[in-house]
């Protein structure tokens, strides 16, 4: 049995159930996306079994994106849950055969409360794509497994689809990253959404000489600050920086201590404003291939960011 052949056709199968998606991008699924922007309730998405493990997912990234939305499965729905749902809520209803009971009960109840439906669904002659009042076909060839039973394929075609709307949504709404952020505080997301340099930068001590002074004060500084390197003014103007690789590089070429850090600079340092995104200041590590940014504050300096405070941080 050899594992990589049958890994490869798993993906192979799986990506070409979502290339299929492409022919299920017609009015209809627009017309859906514009009632669910145009509703003054909520949606709520509902099925059985993989599929209401799927639309916790996508309720999830719903939520997420401005969009609000709650879960109701559907067999809990026949025993009260439907107080759930209000009269202007949107139901998304998910199923791979369109044909479960627990769907076809909930129909009618649906249409009493006056509630649109939408059915994303492989079967479009199923009960469900005839009772919904939209439909977004999520069609499959078949299944991942050997037996063609187990959901696979059938749920990685719904959750795209889902990402279809949701993402779709966001863009109609003018979801902001200031609007993500508000909704991931927590986690890596919030800390790469909301983090600023000077919530590192402020912790650290701030390193540095004047041009003026002599080597053996530099090295002194960078030791006892600890940061690998130190912003080199001109009384208040930042005019250089001098890091350690730097002062190695001075003692390898048997440079005289008598000079000065002006000298031994180098000009033109990198920097960042104190108030710019943790992210940017981390791709400009990146970009740069260095260790230490110096953080400025309205042109002036204000302190050092090091790569260590942000890998620390998990980035």
């Amino acid at each position: 049995m050899n594992l990589r052949n049958i890994s490869l056709e798993i993906i192979d199968l799986e990506s070409k159930t979502i290339s299929l998606l492409k022919n299920s991008i017609t009015d209809e699924l627009f017309d859906s996306i514009n009632l669910i922007m145009s509703s003054k309730g909520r949606l709520v998405v509902t099925g059985v079994g993989k599929s209401a493990l799927v639309g916790q997912k996508l309720v999830a990234t719903f939520n997420s994106t401005g969009t609000p939305s709650l879960f109701m499965h559907a067999a809990d729905a026949m025993h009260g849950d439907l107080g759930m749902i209000g009269k202007d809520d949107v139901v998304l209803v998910l199923s791979k055969s369109g044909e479960t009971e627990e769907i076809k009960k909930l129909f009618p109840a649906f249409k009493n409360a006056g509630n649109k439906t939408i059915a994303m669904v492989a079967n479009k002659n199923s009960y469900l794509a005839e009772h919904a009042d939209f439909v977004i076909h999520t069609p499959i060839e078949r299944e991942a497994d050997p037996f063609d039973l187990i959901p696979s394929a059938s749920t990685i075609s719904q959750i795209a689809m889902g990402d279809v709307i949701a993402i779709s949504l966001l863009r109609l709404r003018g979801f902001t990253r200031d609007h993500f952020a508000k909704f991931h505080p927590g986690g890596m997301i919030g800390k790469a959404l909301l983090m600023k340099v000077e919530d590192l930068s402020s912790k650290n001590l701030k390193p540095q000489v004047q041009k003026s002074d002599k080597i053996h004060n530099v090295i002194v500084e960078i030791s006892e600050k600890r940061l690998g390197a130190t912003a080199v003014l001109d009384d208040d103007k930042l005019v250089g920086v001098i890091t350690d690789g730097d002062l190695r590089r001075m003692l390898q070429k048997n440079i005289s201590m008598q000079v000065t850090a002006g000298e031994v600079m180098t000009q033109n340092p990198k920097t960042i404003s104190h108030d710019a995104m943790l992210t940017e200041a981390m791709a400009l590590i990146k970009e740069k291939n260095i260790s230490q940014l110096l953080v400025t504050r309205e042109g002036i300096y204000d302190g050092v960011l090091h790569l260590h405070d942000v890998l620390k941080e998990g980035f």
